[in-house]
C-alpha cells in the first residue's frame, strides 16, 4: 500500500481539531509525587488509563495500550507474547520503572520488564509519568515511571465473564468477580489465552510461532476504623511463547507479585504508609523441549511513608525504601547474585495564590556502587486565559544490572551507574472545547553502558559492558482532545532527537516522529471507534526501518443489560511493517468477543 507520510497525517489530525486522550483533570494520581493528587495539580507530564478506555479499546495487551500514549514507543520481536521493549521520551528501554500496586517489578540480570506477559484483565488502571523521578523511586527511572494498579471491588457481588476468538486460531476465556461491603472489598480474575501464532522471524524457519498465557489475580482490603485500613494483593502471569532458533526456541515465563499495604492515619493532616512487597520473574530457555537455561529474579521491598499537611498550602513527605535482590540461574555461574539498596526520599509542596512548587531529594546507599544522590524542582503557573506554564529540572540514575556486572566471562564489576539531567518546559490549556498540552524536554545521559573492547593477551578478541556513550534527547509532545457532533477525538505528535553524542547518529531502535489518532462515539446501544498509529522511520543497528502507519477499528453492540458484543480489526490496510529488524508483525487480524457484566 502506499504509506501516508507523517506531515500528511498531521495536517488531517488538525483539521479536524483531534487528538490521544488527556487526562481528566479530577483523575486522582499518586505515582508522580507518591502522594494522592487531582491531574490539575501535577507538575509532571502524566497519562492515566483508565479502566473504562481498557475496555472501550478491547485491549488485548498492556503494550496495546502503552503504544498509543504520548512519549512511548514500543518494539516487539513479532507479535503477542513475543519480548516487547517500551522506550520513554527516548531513554533506553531499562530506563523506565515499571511498579505493580506500588511494587517494583522487572528482571534483575537484564533489566528487561516482560510487558507481553501482562494482562489487561488485572488492570484498574495505568499512570504513564514522563520524565525522571529518581528523586522518588531510585534507580531506573530516568525515562519516568509507569505504575499498573490491579483491579478493585465496589459493594455488591459482581461477576464477569467473557470469551472471544479471532484470526491465528486465537482464542481467550475470561472469568471474575468483586464485591464487597461497606468495611472490606475484593476483586479475583482468571485469564487463559492461545494462539497458534503467524511466521514472527524473517528469514528464519518457515513455521507458525505459537503463545499462551495464563493470568490470575487476587486483591483485597478492609477498613477497620476511619484511621486504619489494608490491602493484599497477588498476581502472576505465565508465559508459554515458541519462536525460532538453534539454541533455544521455547521460552516459559512467570511474573508474579505478592504485597500489602498498610495505612494509618494518626490525625487529620498525619498519614502513614506501610508497603510490603515480593517480585519475580522466573524464565525458562527450551530447544525442542529440553531445558537449556534459566534466569530467576526474586526482589523484596518495603516502603516506609509518612505525609504531612502543614497548613492548606504546605505538604512534606518522607521515607525510606529498602530493595534486596537476589538472582539464581542453573545455567550461569554469578560471581555475585544478591544485592540490597536502602533509599532515604523527602518531597515538599507549596502552593500559593496561581504558584505551585515542588522540590524532591533522595539518596541511595547500594551494596554494589556505593551512594547515588537524585534532586528535582518543579513551579507551576496558572496564567490568564486559561492557561498553565510549568516548568522543572531533575537528575536520575540507572544501576548496572547483574548482566553487565557478573555475566560469566564477559561482565564488568567497575561499572557505575548511568546518570543524568533533564528539564522541561510545559504549556497547557482549554479553549473552544479543545483540552490541548506542549511539553518541551531535553535529557542529556552520562556513562551509558554499551559493549567495548578490551582486549587481553589471551584474548584479543574480548569486549566488555563499560561507561563509555553519552545521549542527548531532545523532543516535544503535541497533545489535545475534544469532542465534535458526540465524537470524542484525541491526537498527540511526539517530535524527538535522540542522539548519540560521540557518533551524532539516532540512537537504535527510536523514531523521531510519533502520531497517534483516536476517535470514539457511543450510539446508545451501539459504539464506534478506530485508531490511527505512525511511526516514522528508525534505525536499527546498520539498518534503517521503514516507516508505517496502522488502522485499527473497533465496534460494540449491548444485547440486554448483561451481554455485549464486541469486534475489532487490527491493521486494517493490511500494513506490512517492522518494529525490530528481522521480525514480522501481525497481518490484518480480526478478533470477536461476547462479554457478562451485570
Amino acid at each position: 500500500m502506499k504509506h501516508l507520510s507523517i506531515p500528511a497525517i498531521v495536517l488531517l489530525g488538525s483539521s479536524a481539531m483531534a487528538a490521544q486522550a488527556q487526562t481528566n483533570p479530577d483523575t486522582l494520581l499518586v505515582t508522580a509525587t507518591r502522594t494522592a493528587q487531582t491531574a490539575d495539580q501535577a507538575l509532571a507530564s502524566v497519562t492515566v488509563i483508565d479502566r473504562e478506555e481498557i475496555e472501550r479499546k478491547q485491549a488485548q495487551t498492556v503494550t496495546e495500550l502503552l503504544q498509543r500514549t504520548p512519549g512511548v514507543v514500543v518494539t516487539n520481536n513479532g507479535g503477542r507474547g513475543k519480548a516487547t521493549s517500551i522506550f520513554l521520551r527516548g531513554t533506553n528501554s531499562d530506563h523506565v520503572l515499571v511498579l505493580i500496586d506500588g511494587i517494583k517489578v522487572g528482571s534483575a540480570t537484564n533489566g528487561a520488564v516482560a510487558f507481553q506477559d501482562m494482562a489487561p484483565e488485572q488492570i484498574e488502571r495505568i499512570e504513564i509519568v514522563r520524565g525522571p523521578r529518581s528523586s522518588l523511586y531510585g534507580s531506573e527511572a530516568i525515562g519516568g515511571v509507569i505504575q499498573i494498579f490491579t483491579r478493585k471491588g465496589a459493594e455488591g457481588f459482581k461477576p464477569r465473564f467473557s470469551v472471544g476468538a479471532g484470526s491465528d486460531d486465537a482464542r481467550e476465556v475470561v472469568l471474575g468477580a468483586s464485591g464487597g461491603n461497606g468495611a472490606g472489598w475484593y476483586n479475583l480474575s482468571v485469564s487463559d489465552y492461545s494462539t497458534d501464532g503467524f511466521d514472527a522471524e524473517e528469514d528464519a524457519e518457515p513455521d507458525d510461532d505459537g503463545y499462551d498465557n495464563r493470568s490470575y489475580a487476587l486483591h483485597g482490603g478492609y477498613k477497620f476504623s476511619e484511621q486504619v485500613e489494608a490491602e493484599l494483593f497477588w498476581n502472576r502471569n505465565e508465559g508459554d511463547n515458541e519462536f525460532d532458533g538453534s539454541w533455544q526456541n521455547e521460552n516459559r515465563s512467570r511474573i508474579q507479585t505478592l504485597g500489602g499495604v498498610l495505612r494509618v492515619n494518626p490525625s487529620d493532616n498525619w498519614q502513614l504508609e506501610a508497603r510490603i512487597g515480593r517480585s519475580q520473574d522466573e524464565s525458562d530457555n527450551y530447544l525442542d523441549g529440553i531445558w537449556t537455561s534459566n534466569f530467576d529474579t526474586e526482589r523484596d521491598t518495603f516502603a516506609l511513608q509518612s505525609s504531612h499537611q502543614l497548613g492548606v498550602s504546605n505538604q512534606l513527605t518522607w521515607g525510606v525504601d529498602y530493595q534486596d535482590d537476589k538472582i539464581s540461574s542453573d545455567s550461569n555461574d554469578y560471581d555475585v547474585t544478591s544485592r540490597d539498596n536502602t533509599g532515604v526520599f523527602g518531597l515538599y509542596q507549596l502552593y500559593f495564590g496561581a504558584h505551585d512548587v515542588s522540590v524532591s531529594l533522595r539518596h541511595d546507599d547500594n551494596e554494589q556502587f556505593g551512594g547515588e544522590t537524585t534532586g528535582s524542582l518543579a513551579w507551576g503557573v496558572e496564567l490568564p486565559r486559561n492557561l498553565r506554564l510549568t516548568a522543572s529540572y531533575g537528575t536520575a540514575f540507572k544501576a548496572p544490572t547483574f548482566n553487565d556486572l557478573y555475566w560469566p566471562g564477559a561482565g564488568n564489576p567497575d561499572l557505575q551507574p548511568e546518570k543524568s539531567e533533564s528539564w522541561e518546559l510545559g504549556l497547557s490549556g482549554d479553549h473552544a472545547g479543545v483540552n490541548w498540552s506542549a511539553n518541551l524536554y531535553q535529557t542529556d545521559i552520562d556513562n551509558l553502558i554499551a559493549w567495548a573492547p578490551a582486549p587481553t593477551v589471551a584474548e584479543p578478541w574480548r569486549w566488555i559492558p563499560m561507561n563509555v556513550n553519552e545521549a542527548r534527547i531532545r523532543g516535544l509532545e503535541l497533545t489535545a482532545a475534544t469532542r465534535i457532533a458526540d465524537w470524542d477525538l484525541s491526537t498527540s505528535l511526539d517530535l524527538m532527537d535522540p542522539k548519540d553524542r560521540d557518533t551524532d547518529e539516532l540512537l537504535k531502535r527510536r523514531a523521531r516522529k510519533v502520531f497517534n489518532l483516536s476517535a470514539d462515539r457511543d450510539f446508545g446501544a451501539y459504539a464506534l471507534g478506530g485508531t490511527l498509529h505512525a511511526v516514522g522511520k528508525r534505525n536499527d543497528g546498520n539498518n534503517r526501518l521503514a516507516g508505517y502507519t496502522t488502522v485499527d477499528l473497533r465496534g460494540s453492540y449491548q444485547l440486554n443489560q448483561d451481554w455485549s458484543l464486541k469486534a475489532k480489526v487490527e491493521n486494517l490496510l493490511d500494513e506490512d511493517y517492522q518494529t525490530a529488524r528481522g521480525y514480522n508483525q501481525p497481518d490484518r487480524t480480526y478478533w470477536l468477543s461476547l462479554h457478562y457484566a451485570p
